[in-house]
């Protein structure tokens, strides 16, 4: 059994590389910005850099590798390591990148959805390792969900299942390629800036305005966040609405699935209790006593990392 593994969180915004041990642990790093690699090309050569650096920073050879394990933000046929769709990333549709990444790096290549790389890194290193049923969420330039039933990651009949951004919580609401009202039209990274500056410019004042400098092209989820955790009035219930937003989706999901927990990882995640307080508290109160008294709602122990583990771990598991 080899005894590395390289994982690949694809997000929209960047490409985060891990070089990761059969205990979990992170032992080199890379990334890029996505943008900057646009073509499918330019990614395969960016990533293939990128291992290079890792295995010549600890002097390993390739031949260490158990293999890749890339997560993608889309729609993913896992079987056949084809991404259907990538919603917030152009020029991936219908692409096999298992099979053209096994070809240029000679390596065992898997592609998986990113929250359901997420949810295998959590179940194995992180917190749902004690956990038979629980739902994990991503939450950054998109939504992405992973569900974990009876211990086993569950993909559903095509591999698509789990698919929580696209959940509609709004008959009238926002039309995508997805369909009406989902879930990340109004709590992805671009619809909660977008929230923020319509309300400002309605000519409500918040500490955001000086954090920003009056430009509202440099506001972002941490900057909002930032504004909270300060005691921004304004910045607070902008994340109450992204709270409750939230639990309008996992409240129906719960009535469905009845999970031990909500583990939940991301860039906005990253804000905790401005997000997680208001979160429990409108998810309780949409959920009967009976299923509130049971459900937890965590953070992701792994942060960040928590894709690119998952898809080492995806690698280390399919030796």
């Amino acid at each position: 059994m080899k005894q590395y593994a390289v994982g690949v969180d694809f997000g929209g915004t960047n490409v985060k590389l891990a070089l990761v041990n059969a205990q979990g642990k992170i032992v080199a790093r890379e990334k890029f910005v996505t943008r900057e690699a646009a073509s499918q090309a330019a990614w395969m050569d960016a990533v293939a850099t990128a291992i290079e650096k890792m295995l010549a920073a600890k002097k390993l050879k390739k031949s260490a590798l158990a293999g890749i394990g890339v997560g993608v933000p889309g729609f993913v046929d896992f079987e056949r390591g084809l991404i259907h769709d990538l919603t917030n990333v152009p020029g991936w549709t219908a692409v096999s990148l298992a099979s053209k990444l096994q070809k240029k790096l000679r390596l065992p290549c898997y592609v998986d959805n990113d929250a359901n790389l997420m949810a295998l890194g959590e179940i194995a290193f992180g917190g749902g390792k004690n956990l038979r049923h629980a739902v994990f969420l991503t939450l950054g330039t998109g939504v992405g969900g992973g569900l974990v039933l009876n211990g086993q990651l569950y993909r559903g009949a095509y591999s698509m299942a789990g698919e929580l951004g696209h959940v509609s919580i709004d008959l009238h609401g926002v039309v995508s390629p997805q369909g009406r009202g989902g879930l990340e039209q109004y709590v992805g990274n671009r619809r909660i800036v977008e929230y923020a500056v319509k309300l400002l410019k309605t000519g409500r004042t918040s500490k955001v305005e000086e954090l920003c400098g009056g430009n509202y092209e440099k506001i972002t989820p941490e900057l909002l966040a930032s504004a909270a955790q300060q005691g921004d009035a304004f910045a607070q219930e902008v994340f109450d609405y992204v709270a409750d937003c939230l639990a309008a989706a996992l409240a129906s999901v719960t009535y469905l699935l009845q999970p031990q927990a909500f583990i939940i990882g991301g860039g906005v995640a990253a804000s905790g209790k401005i997000l997680f307080g208001p979160l429990r508290k409108h998810l309780a109160e949409r959920l009967s006593p009976h299923f509130a008294k049971h459900l937890k709602v965590l953070p992701a122990k792994l942060g960040n990392d928590a894709g690119a583990v998952g898809g080492a771990t995806l690698a280390l598991t399919s030796q």
